[in-house]
């Protein structure tokens, strides 16, 4: 029985072997070792020729993968990885290259996390082409302008803080440029040019690192307008209702040091400016004297060796840049030279106002015009009326010139002609001189000879007339050879 049951179990396990001699599982030879898509294996290839350096090789492969596979996974990622390619290629060239490719990677992809990325390489870009603040501005301006687009519309991205310390950073230099105009100007005695810079940079950069000696200077600048004022001739009432506005503005900048920059350099300056003024010293609170100890305890400073090695390079020198703060994301408007002149003279003409009893006082300035011609006039025809002479009196009605107007009922022309103007020898008859023999001869012949006369010289002054008319000028046919 035991034998049967053992031959029977053995035979059972050879059709079972035979049976699986017959039906082999079909399995795929690449599935043990590490297949890929064909979309990734050309995105790894062209990442890997970056880490070479190969940048032409890269972007060809990168632009093969975005135009063979539209509907990729790594689609983004190529487009994105383009822009990369230009940007660690550097140059001018490729930088300006590489902000065109990351703008349409913004177009195309907004709402990826990746976006927040390129606008910030589009930041890094005008950055690392910043120059010094006595230097082409440039890139200053478009790097504020992309850290800022970067905070406002990307503002959940964990890229926000390094854009925030990038831009005080830039700020800092633009702060900086701002300043060095201001006192340009300060030094040179131009106080509404000066006022107008500093007044600017205090608003817009707070956090800049000598904005309590840009308040100092403004301070100054508005107590020099009221020297200038102290110095004319003018009402005493007037003079004095202005110098005491101009103090009032320097006061304000002076009690703003001590308010907001409390542990600055110029904080205890300020104070005796504030008192030689007769004006209230403020008292700064204690978050003002915090905030401000830690953006001075924020501050770096390079060494003298690494100020020489600046003076060597382009870049500018961002190490006083606070790195605590927020930055100033919209800028408040901005003040100009021509404004500070045109509140000055707003200043005077309500003192004036008030000297004067309260009458109006209008002040104007006078502008250059933009060199267009006067309007055109009427040329004025014989026939109508003269304009009346100021300083001659003139008939009600001037009928103009008689011969040349049209005949009409109301207006008879006579057919005998105006008498010639008088000769010299009849002027000097009329004056007393001795006549000529036979002057009179027509006087002492009577009405008749008179009229006799008279009829001959209007005769006489017809044939003259007529044979003007028909008397050929010499050189016309010169001129009108037809």
């Amino acid at each position: 029985m035991f034998r049967r049951f053992a031959v029977f179990i053995v035979l059972a396990l050879l059709v079972i072997g035979l049976a699986g001699c017959h039906n082999k599982r079909v399995t795929n030879p690449l599935a043990n070792v590490g297949s890929k898509q064909p979309d990734k294996v050309l995105f790894d290839r062209a990442i890997d020729q970056m880490k070479h350096n190969h940048f032409d090789q890269a972007r060809l492969i990168l632009q093969t993968l975005i135009n063979t596979y539209p509907d990729s996974e790594y689609l983004a990622r190529a487009k994105l990885a383009v822009g990369d390619s230009w940007y660690a290629e550097g140059g001018s060239a490729a930088l300006a290259q590489a902000e065109n490719e990351y703008k349409d990677f913004i177009t195309f992809f907004p709402n990826m996390p990746e976006a927040a990325e390129a606008q910030l390489k589009v930041a890094n870009i005008h950055y690392r082409q910043m120059e010094k603040p006595d230097r082409d501005f440039t890139h200053a301006v478009r790097a504020e302008e992309e850290y800022r687009q970067l905070i406002l519309q990307f503002p959940d991205s964990k890229l926000v803080p390094q854009a925030k310390e990038r831009l005080l950073e830039v700020q800092e230099v633009l702060a900086e440029r701002e300043f060095r105009i201001g006192r340009f100007y300060y030094l040179r005695e131009s106080w509404p040019a000066g006022i107008a810079r500093l007044e600017s940079l205090v608003d817009t950069y707070p956090l800049y690192s000598g904005a309590d000696e840009a308040l100092y200077l403004l301070g100054s600048a508005y107590e020099r307008e009221a020297d200038q004022i102290r110095a004319t001739k003018m009402n005493e009432v007037a003079k004095g209702s202005l110098i005491r506005t101009f103090e009032d503005q320097a006061a304000a900048a002076y009690a703003r040091i001590i308010s907001r920059y409390p542990v600055m350099q110029r904080a205890e300056e300020a104070r005796k400016r504030l008192e030689a003024l007769h004006r209230p010293v403020p008292t700064p609170t204690a978050e003002a004297i915090a905030q401000n100890k830690a953006e001075e305890a924020s501050r770096g400073e390079l060494g003298h060796f690494s100020k020489f090695m600046m003076n060597l390079h382009r870049r500018p020198d961002t190490s006083m840049a606070a790195k605590v703060g927020e930055p100033s994301l919209v800028d408040p408007k901005q003040t100009g030279a021509p404004e500070v002149v045109r509140d000055n003279a707003t200043a005077l003409a309500t003192a004036a106002a008030a000297a004067f009893g309260g009458g109006e006082s209008k002040v104007t300035v006078e502008t250059v015009g933009k060199g267009a011609p006067p309007p055109n006039q009427p040329i004025p025809r014989s026939d109508t009326a003269a304009a009346p002479s100021p300083d001659k009196a003139q008939p009600e009605k001037d009928a103009g010139i008689p011969e040349l107007q049209p005949i009409t009922p109301g207006n008879q022309v006579s057919a005998t002609p105006v008498a010639p103007a008088p000769a010299p020898q009849q002027v000097n008859e009329a004056q007393g001189a001795q006549p000529a023999p036979g002057a009179n001869t027509a006087a002492a012949a009577g009405p008749d000879a008179k009229a006799d006369s008279a009829s001959a010289a209007d005769s006489k002054d017809a044939k003259d007339s007529s044979s003007s008319k028909h008397k050929k000028k010499k050189g016309l046919k010169k001129l009108v050879p037809f």
